[in-house]
């Protein structure tokens, strides 16, 4: 091979090479943020290190204004507001898709959803399956309704497409013996609009919700802020309010997430907000 030959086919290896490097970086750059809801500020402070880094299901510390140290004050109240007790669809900090009228396509929709998801995930009835492949525990040791094992290479692909057997979370119930499985959870980001998510799983049938309205004191005073008055469970839920307490203020965060419980015997239980005992 010539010189020149060679030069040319050395420089077009480079240019596949770079040109595959800029499109990962396009599609990494056009992700939607993903994080599991955490503990309470305090309950997070008292947990381990390694468990801190492991809550990276909606990274908060890529958006604008927020770090790690909000992020651990509010993934928390985001799981508190889907608890028994305490979820409320009219909450200051949660919006939630309206209920459109049911019609027989998209009863026919929601039935094949879920039975693409009851046989993409039966395997997982087994927690160590779910485990070994990828998915992690979020804060395994922090007392929760129910634990998101969440698998962020599903995350990232859901962003681009729907896969009813491949959710981007599996909800669990903790027993004595480990943890059984009793949902999943779909993810869409905070940009998709109301007829996107219906394409997904319908409006007719599911109330996708995202976490709204989110004022958090000056970084400096984070840590001695009155959160009664900030985060997800805070009484301050406009800008006006959050410019006057000096704060900084978010209109949404995470993304647009809807709950699936397959096994469940009707509709409105299966895409229930949370799992009804």
């Amino acid at each position: 091979m010539s010189a020149r030959s060679t030069l040319f086919h050395f420089a077009g290896k480079a240019g596949i090479l770079f040109g595959a490097l800029f499109l990962v970086s396009v599609l990494l750059a056009a992700i939607p943020s993903h994080r599991a809801p955490a503990a309470p500020a305090q309950e997070a402070q008292q947990s381990s290190g390694s468990q801190a880094q492991e809550s990276q299901y909606m990274d908060h510390s890529k958006m604008p204004g927020m770090d790690m140290d909000d992020a651990k004050a509010n993934e928390g109240h985001a799981v508190h507001d889907m608890t028994p007790g305490h979820m409320d669809a009219h909450s200051l900090h949660m919006h939630m898709t309206a209920m459109r009228p049911q019609t027989p396509e998209d009863t026919t929709r929601a039935n094949e959803i879920v039975a693409q998801l009851r046989s993409g995930i039966e395997k997982y009835k087994d927690y160590h399956v779910a485990l070994n492949d990828g998915y992690k525990i979020f804060l395994p040791n922090v007392p929760q309704p129910e634990y998101h094992f969440t698998n962020y290479v599903n995350g990232f692909l859901e962003a681009f497409h729907f896969d009813p057997g491949r959710p981007t979370s599996l909800l669990y119930k903790k027993t004595s013996s480990g943890y059984e499985l009793v949902g999943a959870m779909y993810t869409m980001p905070k940009r998709a609009t109301e007829e996107q998510l219906d394409a997904r799983v319908p409006l007719s049938v599911a109330m996708w919700h995202l976490h709204t309205n989110l004022c958090m004191p000056q970084k400096r005073q984070l840590r001695g802020a009155d959160m009664t008055k900030f985060g997800l469970r805070g009484s301050i839920a406009t800008e006006e309010a959050c410019d006057a307490a000096a704060g900084r203020f978010h209109p949404v965060i995470f993304g647009w997430m809807v709950h699936v419980y397959p096994y469940e015997d009707s509709l409105d239980k299966i895409f229930a907000m949370r799992h009804k005992d």
